[in-house]
Parts: structure tokens; C-alpha cells; sequence
């Protein structure tokens, strides 16, 4: 297995069928900050969705270089103002240290352009409730990749499936995200707390999410949420485990746990699996590796109804839908890919959880 396959940081799927859903040209957007790989992924999504990456800017030179060249055509800009004051970007793409993102896209905004970042979007509720402002005075949007869902084929299939009725109401989702911490590869505020925010706030962010979207909620309540660092004392900034429960508007139960013990001997960087209960029936959803098996088969989802038992495989047969719905959004001022109050929930609620686990720890 090639050992970019255990690197999490810089995980960035492709498409076996990319489907445009613009004209050459018709979408242009820049990408900026290029401090988290998962940069990579998102400019993926919307390229093979038929954007064109007209600019690209880092204020380090390497890695503005390293992007370019991996994107022929990809202009490099001598500053972010210079990508914010041509008219034909119409959103920007970017990875900046959590704690940045928030005032990056607030420039995008002010400029009158939507603002696409990695997850976490925000790293404090305070920037949380500056962004709901901004984003009334601008009209513009400040979307969130979160990619456990959007940029995996079994993720998202499960959703359609769901929006189908195939499991009836959905009263349970329950997530378990082992990661690979591999920490020589991780930039320095990748250990500094107030810089990522937290376990709960960043990746579990992706968790979050899901739990809105899988049960169709638009609120939730957090019950119950721990943090702690088991095995780093030589990084005390880094919490190595987190979990968290919350009741969602529906009266779902949903429930995760994340972490940095994902064990060296898994080929890939993360098995992170979804289990889902209905009143109908139940999906596992495993998103990255079906474990001992062919990875010609791996990101499947099994399903059992009253009807009987259901294996679907997904790679390479269900695309990545929700980069071509965000550029048509974007054209179309619609939210068909992720409304705004969704997108800002899921981070509210997993800083709200991240609040409830820091107050245990005081």
C-alpha cells in the first residue's frame, strides 16, 4: 500500500467518472492557505465538477509551488487581495490554520465572493456569531467541506438512501473515527489547542454533521461530551480522544467517538464506520476500508431491511455529487448541496460539545 494511503492529512479522493456540471470556464475560483493537505481534496471536488482554478496563494513559497505544479494552468497570485479583487473569482477555496479560517472568509465574503474552507470552519462560537452577521450583510456563503460525508461514495449514498426511506425514521446514529496521528508529518499548531480548537471542534466536526444530516435534524442538544490526551504527555496541547452524545431536534440518538489510536498495521489512515438504526431497518456505512479485505471493495455500506440483507459497494459508482451541487449553488444562489444554517449548526453544536468537555477537564 502506497504510504500516502496512511496519511490523513493529505487524503484527497479522486473520481473514477468526474461529472462537469459547468461549461469550460463558466465557474472560475481560487485556492488559498494551504496549511491543512485536505486543500488538495476540496480543489479535487470542484475541478473534476468542472471549476477552474484560475488562482492560487500561500504566503509560503514551497507550498504555493508545490500546489501549482500539481495544477498546471493555476495562476500564482502575489497576494490574497490580488485573488479577492478580480471579478471573475467567484468563490475561494481554502486550509488555513483553524483558528484563521474564520477571518480569511470574512475577507472572501467582504469582497463579495462565497467562501469554501476545510472542516473546522470556526474554532470559537465567537467567530461563529460573527460569521452569521457577515454572511446576512454580504448575501455571500461560507461553506464547509466536511469530507467524512461529501467526499466519501458510501457517506453519501447512505444519505440518498435514507432520503429514499430505506430504513424508515431514523431514531440512532452512531460514529466511530479512528485517525492516524503519524505526528512527525504535523505542523506545529496541529499541537496548540487554541489554534485547532479541540478533538470535538475539529474532526469532530465531520460528526456532527452527520448526525444532522443522516437524521434530518436542524438542532440538537448536547447530553453529554469528554476529551482527553491518554497516550502524548510530550504534547499536552493535543487531545488524543474525544466522544460526545446529543439528542437532535427529531429525538434521534447520536453518539461519537474520535481519536488518534488508529492501530499502524490498518493500510489506510482512518476506518471510520457509521452505524444507523431505523424503524425499518439498519446501515453500516464503512467509509474507507472494509478490513481484510480486496481494496477493490472497499466503501461499502450494508443494509438490512424486513426485506433481507444488502451489501453496496460504492467505490468508483457513486462520484462525489456534492462539489457540482455547491458550484451550481453558487451560480444559482440556491442551497440544494448544504444549506448555510446547516453548515453553521454542525459547527455549533461541536463547539458546544467541545465546551461541555473543556468544563469537565477545568
Amino acid at each position: 500500500m502506497p504510504e500516502n494511503q496512511r496519511d490523513g492529512m493529505n487524503y484527497a479522493p479522486t473520481a473514477a467518472k468526474p461529472e462537469p456540471v459547468v461549461k469550460a470556464g463558466e465557474f472560475k475560483f481560487a485556492a488559498a492557505f494551504f496549511d491543512h493537505g485536505h486543500i488538495f481534496g476540496q480543489t479535487n471536488g470542484l475541478t473534476e465538477a468542472g471549476g477552474e482554478c484560475k488562482w492560487a496563494w500561500d504566503p509560503d513559497p514551497k507550498r504555493l509551488k508545490e500546489f501549482c505544479d500539481k495544477y498546471p494552468g493555476v495562476k500564482a497570485a502575489r497576494s490574497y487581495d490580488e485573488i479577492l479583487d478580480d471579478p471573475e473569482v467567484k468563490l475561494v477555496t481554502a486550509a488555513a490554520v483553524p483558528c484563521e479560517r474564520a477571518e480569511i472568509g470574512f475577507r472572501c465574503l467582504r469582497a463579495g465572493k462565497d467562501y469554501f474552507t476545510d472542516k473546522s470552519p470556526f474554532t470559537t462560537l465567537g467567530q461563529l456569531d460573527e460569521a452569521r452577521k457577515v454572511v446576512k450583510d454580504t448575501g455571500c456563503k461560507y461553506m464547509c467541506d466536511f469530507s467524512e460525508r461529501l467526499h466519501t461514495e458510501a457517506g453519501w449514498h447512505a444519505g440518498e438512501l435514507i432520503k429514499e426511506g430505506a430504513i424508515g425514521r431514523v431514531l440512532q446514529v452512531l460514529i466511530m473515527a479512528p485517525h492516524n496521528l503519524n505526528k512527525p508529518s504535523r505542523p506545529d499548531w496541529f499541537f496548540e489547542k487554541e489554534k485547532y480548537g479541540g478533538i470535538l471542534t475539529d474532526i469532530g466536526s465531520h460528526q456532527f454533521e452527520q448526525f444532522l444530516a443522516f437524521t434530518g435534524s436542524s438542532d440538537g442538544k448536547v447530553n453529554f461530551a469528554r476529551v482527553e490526551n491518554f497516550s502524548n504527555d510530550d504534547t499536552p496541547g493535543l487531545e488524543d480522544f474525544g466522544e460526545a452524545s446529543i439528542t437532535t431536534d427529531t429525538g434521534a440518538s447520536c453518539y461519537c467517538r474520535i481519536d488518534w489510536f488508529n492501530p499502524r498495521g490498518l493500510r489506510t489512515w482512518g476506518d471510520g464506520r457509521t452505524f444507523i438504526l431505523g424503524t425499518d431497518g439498519y446501515i453500516e456505512i464503512r467509509k474507507y476500508i472494509e478490513i481484510t479485505s480486496d481494496p477493490k471493495e472497499e466503501q461499502v455500506i450494508y443494509l438490512v431491511d424486513h426485506e433481507g440483507e444488502k451489501r453496496i459497494p460504492c467505490a468508483g459508482k457513486i462520484g462525489f455529487p456534492f462539489y457540482g451541487l455547491l458550484i451550481r449553488d453558487v451560480l444559482n444562489r440556491t442551497e440544494d448541496a448544504m444549506t448555510q444554517a446547516h453548515c453553521f449548526k454542525a459547527a455549533e453544536l461541536s463547539m458546544k460539545a467541545q465546551a461541555v468537555a473543556d468544563g469537565l477537564r477545568s
